[in-house]
C-alpha cells in the first residue's frame, strides 16, 4: 500500500481514511474502498492485491494432481485530478503474464452526492460480485459460477452515464444508469456450444459497438443500516451484428438479463446471495443446445468462530464458511418429446479461512460439484480441495 503527495485540491466531502475494505458500505462504494485509496491523504496512490492457490480434483475417479497458481496479480492507479475529479484504473495479470486486461479506466466527476458522471471503462453494475469482486474480500476461492459462467468474469465496457446516493434516516439508497457497447456475437457464435454470455466478451468491445446500438445497464439498492443491502440490476439490448455496411443482413436479437443480489449480518454470521436469469432472442436455425433461458445463483454464509490475537496479530479473525450454488444453462424442453433440457452444474462448497488482518485471507475449501449433460445422463461429480491465499498491498 501507497501514496504519493501531490498539488490537487481535495474536496472535503470525499476527505476519509481507508476502512475495513471485507465489509463495504455499500455495493456501489466497493470501487473506491480499497485499502490504497485514503481520500484526503494524498492526490495519487497506487496499490492493488494478489491471489495464489492449489488445487487438487478428482473427476469420477481420474484425477491430473496436484498444481499451484498465481491467479491473479493486480495494479490499481488512483488520482485526485481537481476538486471533485477523481480517476481510477486497474490492470489485471491472469495466470502470470498468460491473460494481461484493463479492467477498470474511469473518469468520475461529482455534481452532487446524489448525480454523479462517470465515463471510460466501467465495471458494469449488474448484480454484487461484478463491482465487488477483489478476491481479498472474499472467504472463497472460486467466485460463485453465476458471476462466470452466467454473468461474464468480470463484466466491464466503454460506456458512460450517472449514479448518485440518497440518504434517508436509517437508509441509503444508490442508483447506476450506463450505456456501454455490449456484448457480441460470441454468445451464440462460439466454441461452448451452447448459448454463452461469457462468450459474447470480445477484445473488439473496448474499440467499437457490432451494430452501433449501445446496451443498457441499470442498478437500483437500498440499505437498511440494520437489516442490510438488496439490489435488483438490469443489462441489455441488442447484441447481433444485424447489418453490414448499413445493410441489414438479419433481425435484431435482443438480450436481457436481469440479477437480484442481496447481504446482510445475523449476529456473527454474514449472509450474502445473488442470482440472475437471463432471456435471449436467438435465430430460429439453432437446435436445442442452445437455451434462450438461463438462470443461475448463490448462497454464502461465512460465520467468525472467534477474533483474538494470534502469533502477535492483532484481531486475528477465523471463519467458518459455506456456499451453495448453481447454473442452469437451457431452461425448457424439448418440442419433441416434452421431456426437460438439463445441462446444468450444481456445488457446494464447505471451508475456513483465517485473516491476520482485514486485507489478507488465507482460505481452503473443499469443492464439489456435479454437471448434467443437456439429455440429463447421470453427473459428472468432481470433488477436491484448494487452499490459497489473497491480499492487497
Amino acid at each position: 500500500m501507497g501514496g504519493f503527495p501531490g498539488l490537487a485540491q481535495i474536496d472535503s466531502a470525499w476527505s476519509r481514511t481507508a476502512t475495513d475494505t471485507s465489509r463495504n458500505k455499500m455495493v456501489q462504494d466497493a470501487i473506491y474502498n480499497r485499502p490504497f485509496i485514503q481520500l484526503g491523504k494524498t492526490t495519487t496512490a497506487v496499490g492493488g492485491y494478489l491471489e495464489g492457490n492449489t488445487n487438487y480434483f478428482v473427476t469420477d475417479g481420474i484425477s491430473e494432481g496436484y498444481s499451484m497458481e498465481l491467479r491473479r496479480f493486480n495494479i490499481f492507479l488512483y488520482s485526485t485530478i481537481a476538486r471533485r475529479i477523481k480517476f481510477l484504473s486497474e490492470l489485471e495479470f491472469e495466470h502470470g503474464t498468460k491473460e494481461i486486461g484493463l479492467e477498470t479506466a474511469q473518469l468520475d466527476f461529482e455534481i452532487n452526492p446524489a448525480f454523479n458522471l462517470r465515463m471510460g471503462i466501467l465495471v458494469v453494475p449488474i448484480g454484487a460480485f461484478n463491482q465487488n469482486h477483489d478476491s481479498p474480500k472474499w472467504e472463497f476461492i472460486e467466485r460463485p459460477l453465476v458471476t462466470t459462467n452466467l454473468i461474464p468474469s468480470t463484466l466491464s465496457e466503454v460506456g458512460f452515464g450517472i449514479h448518485g446516493k440518497v440518504y434517508a434516516p436509517q437508509k441509503v439508497f444508490t442508483y447506476d444508469v450506463y450505456l456501454v457497447n455490449g456484448l457480441q456475437d460470441g454468445l451464440i457464435l462460439n466454441a461452448e456450444g451452447r448459448t454463452s454470455l461469457p462468450a459474447g466478451k470480445d477484445p473488439s468491445m473496448f474499440d467499437q459497438d457490432n451494430n452501433g446500438r449501445p446496451m443498457l445497464s441499470t442498478k437500483l439498492a437500498f440499505r437498511h443500516r440494520k437489516l442490510g443491502e438488496v439490489g435488483i440490476s438490469y443489462y441489455g439490448g441488442i447484441y447481433n451484428t444485424y447489418k453490414i455496411d448499413g445493410i441489414p443482413v438479419t433481425s435484431k436479437k435482443r438480450l436481457a438479463l436481469y440479477a437480484l443480489d442481496f447481504n446482510t449480518t445475523l449476529g456473527r454470521a454474514v449472509v450474502n446471495g445473488e442470482f440472475a436469469h437471463a432471456r435471449l432472442q436467438l435465430p430460429p436455425a439453432l437446435g436445442p443446445a442452445f437455451g434462450n433461458r438461463q438462470a443461475g445463483g448463490y448462497l454464502e454464509v461465512v460465520y467468525t468462530v472467534l477474533q483474538k490475537t494470534l502469533l502477535d496479530y492483532p484481531k486475528t479473525a477465523l471463519n467458518a464458511n459455506l456456499r451453495i450454488e448453481m447454473v442452469d444453462y437451457n431452461i425448457g424442453q424439448f418440442s419433441e418429446t416434452g421431456t426437460r433440457r438439463r445441462d446444468d452444474i450444481r456445488a457446494i462448497v464447505p471451508g475456513i479461512s483465517i485473516r491476520p488482518s482485514a486485507n489478507t485471507v488465507i482460505r481452503a475449501n473443499y469443492r464439489y460439484h456435479w454437471t448434467r449433460d443437456l439429455l440429463g445422463n447421470p453427473p459428472a461429480r468432481t470433488g477436491g480441495f484448494q487452499v490459497g491465499f489473497a491480499s492487497y498491498f
